[in-house]
């Protein structure tokens, strides 16, 4: 296929080092800026800077960008898209863009199909964009209204780029469990480390005060269009973990040592039965 990236971060990125090294396929990279581009080019993750133009030849072209932009980004080149190009974005959220990209896609005669890596890092761009990053990863697919044959390519370059379990859903399912697998965790690491405590953690820590931290290294801009644009699900989600977090401080708070182990026991009965 010709395969067009538009968005060379680091998922952008890593797709295209991911399709250079475990496919024949030909990409162009289409970036704002220029050095992604250059770069891009001399480590063979593309084979050619594009320019909107080679849209017209694309087989498939994939999304690299924030939400907005992705919309924004096939809106403004649908008369240039192919007929037969698969448009594939890899944002975070879906109720919000799925079906304004998929309207899109109807209203021109091309075809989109959701999709998010569930991979990444805590530092963005390309970079650090990487051919493994998604081995053994995680992916979701939004079908859709695709046609199955278009799904099925997706699908079939998703195996080849090296990702493990393929999970299908409709965007509310995404975003329901993307706000407590994904976004919820980063909402709790940044409230974390407000604490004055953190500052003086040094000589104090050890791999929880990791574990939790981890992911407060946060790109603002990002996680906070994600935020925004999946708020129900996410605010429903906080709330909650709210009403968690006051069980057992209330435990605490009461000195009831028997009530607090009990809660306690309840966390890692379900963990346990998860079998991670």
């Amino acid at each position: 296929m010709n395969i067009v990236i538009a968005g060379l971060g680091i998922i952008g990125g890593s797709v295209a080092k991911a399709i250079k090294k475990y496919t024949d396929h030909y990409v162009y990279g289409i970036n704002r800026s220029s050095a992604p581009l250059k770069k891009a080019m001399e480590c063979g993750a593309i084979d050619e800077i594009g320019t909107p133009e080679v849209l017209e030849k694309a087989d498939m072209l994939i999304l690299g960008m924030y939400p907005e932009a992705a919309v924004a980004f096939v809106r403004e080149n649908a008369g240039r898209i192919n007929r037969d190009c698969v448009v594939v974005d890899t944002c975070g959220i879906k109720s919000e863009i799925c079906p304004q990209l998929a309207e899109t896609a109807k209203e021109n005669g091309f075809v989109f199909v959701g999709f998010h890596p569930m991979a990444g890092k805590e530092k963005n761009g390309f970079d650090v964009a990487e051919a493994d990053l998604f081995l053994g990863a995680n992916a979701i697919i939004i079908p859709g209204d695709a046609p199955h044959q278009a799904v099925s390519k997706v699908a079939a370059l998703v195996k080849k780029l090296g990702f493990g379990r393929v999970v299908y859903a409709t965007p509310e399912e995404h975003d329901m469990m993307i706000a407590f697998t994904s976004q919820l965790p980063h909402v709790i690491a940044c409230a974390y480390v407000f604490s004055p405590r953190c500052l003086k953690h040094q000589g104090y820590s050890a791999g929880s005060y990791k574990d939790v931290s981890r992911v407060a290294n946060i790109n603002a801009e990002l996680w906070s269009e994600l935020f925004i644009e999946n708020q129900k699900p996410l605010v429903a989600e906080i709330d909650t973990m709210i009403e968690n977090l006051e069980k057992i401080r209330n435990g605490i708070e009461k000195g009831d040592r028997k009530e607090l182990a009990e809660i306690l026991h309840q966390g890692k009965v379900i963990k346990e039965a998860l079998g991670e």
